[in-house]
């Protein structure tokens, strides 16, 4: 077998440029150093250690279920017969970032695409893109959950759909995206929890989203987080909590989403760390440490 490719973002004059690729690939698991295996089982620890007061029961569960926390990078064959068995999805490798609508149709056959290679050693702290553990230690326990799976499915079938509607409606969906399945919060009995894979992949964001005062917490409303830009360049300063899967399911799903798009059209964003009059305020940030630009 070919080892397939590392494509990765490009570093340029005006910074990082991404690179889409639209191959599907077999995971190489037998050409894993020993350095890979090392990077995966020591990230694995590092948030073995912070996630079990901080993250959602499902994903701490699942997480369990599927053994990921072992010393060696998982075959992605052998997640999937868990994965099959308990909600039907499955894995497939790839070699960087889909573009968009590659990406939605994968979701709604009930396909997650997992980057195949890990993070450099250099690299062990920050990547500045999905790798193999943001990918697979990040979303994939989630996946076990029926309701969340669904959700999956559902996002990605209403992704191909706004593909035909143009720019906008990516925006929006896009945004919907980041601020549940990325960087979501959820309300559990002990209190608010992590089910954002952006979140419980990271050490930082991983404290920060619940202990710092600096952001905002937000109770989960579909246009306004439509409408909410996002950072990718550091911790987000608005984060957004659903009080179930069953919500966001409902919220996202049951509404027909043309509408939705064209109340949306042409309305101003609203920047990463703004509070309306309207929003259900759990807590208001403090701002400390924000940058005044870059919200995407």
């Amino acid at each position: 077998m070919t080892t397939p490719r590392r494509v990765e973002s490009l570093l340029t004059d005006k910074g990082q440029v991404p690179v889409y690729t639209t191959a599907v690939v077999e995971q190489p698991w037998a050409d894993y150093t020993a350095v890979e295996h090392d990077t995966w089982a020591r990230l694995c620890a590092r948030q073995g250690e912070i996630l079990p007061r901080r993250a959602c029961r499902a994903f701490l569960e699942n997480l369990q279920a599927l053994g990921m926390h072992g010393d060696r990078i998982p075959k992605f064959d052998a997640l999937n017969v868990h994965l099959q068995r308990a909600t039907g999805w499955r894995l497939i490798g790839v070699e960087g970032l889909l573009p968009e609508l590659d990406f939605f149709q994968h979701l709604a056959a009930r396909e997650f695409p997992v980057t195949w290679w890990i993070r450099r050693p250099e690299q062990f702290d920050y990547i500045s893109e999905p790798d193999l553990f943001h990918d697979l230690f990040g979303h994939v326990p989630l996946l076990m959950n029926p309701v969340f799976a669904d959700y999956m499915q559902a996002y990605g079938a209403g992704g191909v759909r706004a593909a035909t509607f143009g720019g906008e409606p990516l925006t929006n969906l896009t945004r919907l995206y980041w601020y549940t399945v990325e960087f979501g919060l959820i309300r559990e009995a002990e209190g608010l929890r992590i089910y954002g894979s952006g979140i419980s992949s990271s050490q930082g964001e991983s404290v920060y989203c619940l202990d710092s005062s600096a952001p905002n917490r937000v109770g989960f409303d579909l246009a306004r987080v439509m409408r909410t830009r996002y950072r990718i360049d550091t911790y987000q300063k608005t984060y957004f909590v659903i009080d179930s899967f069953e919500q966001l399911f409902r919220a996202t799903v049951a509404p027909d989403f043309g509408p939705i798009y064209y109340g949306l059209k042409g309305a101003q964003s609203i920047p990463a760390g703004a509070l309306l009059d309207t929003d259900a305020v759990i807590q208001r940030g403090s701002g400390e440490g924000w940058l005044a630009d870059g919200d995407v």
